[in-house]
């Protein structure tokens, strides 16, 4: 079983307008709109139980927004170990215009307070760290009332108990937790470089700044470039693949549902990058924050290389 831990779920709704343009100061009529449950490790789940996996959705909880995420995930075949909180869950909006373009408005969440932050470690320590339980994916910012060590004393925990666990933050509660050697990091191009301090032009620069996370303690770095690739550095060796994609329609969640096709397929070696790639191509393909399921998958339109192009520039 996979189990995704996510400090900062959301109600995520999405407006689709059919202009090519957002009009500031205006009234704007949207000809579609959805609302999914949210959060990027609420994503991982969405994305693996749509694959067939079985998976449980750790979360903290609180108000009407959070009784109505946690029926969401339940009517989507979902497991939910929920840890109530005073504060209510946060509500984002997205809206996509007719050309592709995205905007997002993220709310910050409600506060937790130590006793929440400690039932929320407890409840994983508790019930999901021992046997039967593959891979833990901590996804997501850490809300106020959460200090950045908190993954890290999270990752510590959870490798006790056995199991392992992937890591999709940034900033400093990624730094902070590399030194309890999570077995896979998952940043983008933008937070791999925050990460090393300096900017990233080429794809060799994406490889050098995840061979120091790695030097710093991560097994393995899942660095997803966007629209130029996604790399997998570990002891095992270096990968590089790319995916073509037709149309982006919204790239909401496209990270979350490459990390789950990473994982999904064991988690380690370019099969699992193959996966990564083919889940996140085909995400970006559907509207809002829809996670593919295997019928939406082209994994014929995957390339994954060890020969790595490392002058090819970021961000053509």
């Amino acid at each position: 079983m996979i189990v995704t831990i996510t400090p900062n779920p959301s109600l995520d709704r999405t407006y689709e307008l059919p202009g090519s343009s957002l009009r500031l100061g205006e009234v704007n009529r949207a000809e579609s709109d959805r609302v999914d449950p949210g959060g990027k490790g609420v994503n991982v789940s969405r994305a693996l139980t749509a694959a067939g996996h079985r998976t449980t959705a750790v979360l903290p909880l609180g108000g009407l927004s959070g009784e109505l995420l946690a029926r969401l995930l339940r009517e989507q075949g979902i497991d939910v170990a929920s840890v109530p909180v005073a504060g209510e869950s946060r509500i984002n909006v997205s809206v996509v215009t007719g050309d592709g373009a995205l905007t997002k408005i993220n709310a910050p969440g409600p506060e937790l307070s130590a006793a929440e932050s400690a039932a929320l470690l407890a409840t994983v320590r508790r019930d999901f760290t021992g046997p039967g339980v593959d891979w833990l994916a901590c996804c997501g910012s850490l809300p106020r009332g959460l200090t950045p060590a908190w993954y890290a004393e999270l990752v510590g925990q959870v490798h006790s108990g056995g199991a392992r666990i992937a890591l999709d933050t940034s900033g400093p509660a990624l730094l902070a937790a590399l030194a309890a050697r999570p077995d896979v990091v998952k940043p983008n191009a933008e937070e791999l470089a925050e990460a090393v301090g300096r900017p990233l032009a080429t794809v060799g620069d994406a490889l050098d700044a995840a061979g120091e996370l790695r030097k710093r303690g991560a097994r393995q770095v899942l660095a997803s470039l966007g629209a130029d690739g996604m790399l997998l550095a570990a002891e095992e060796g270096n990968w590089f693949g790319t995916a073509s994609v037709d149309v982006v329609r919204s790239d909401v969640g496209a990270g979350d549902a490459s990390l789950a096709g990473f994982l999904g397929a064991g988690g380690a070696g370019p099969e699992a990058l193959a996966s990564a790639l083919a889940h996140g191509a085909a995400a970006v393909q559907l509207p809002g924050s829809v996670m593919p399921s295997p019928a939406d998958l082209r994994p014929l339109a995957v390339r994954v290389t060890a020969d790595i192009p490392l002058e090819r520039p970021l961000g053509r």
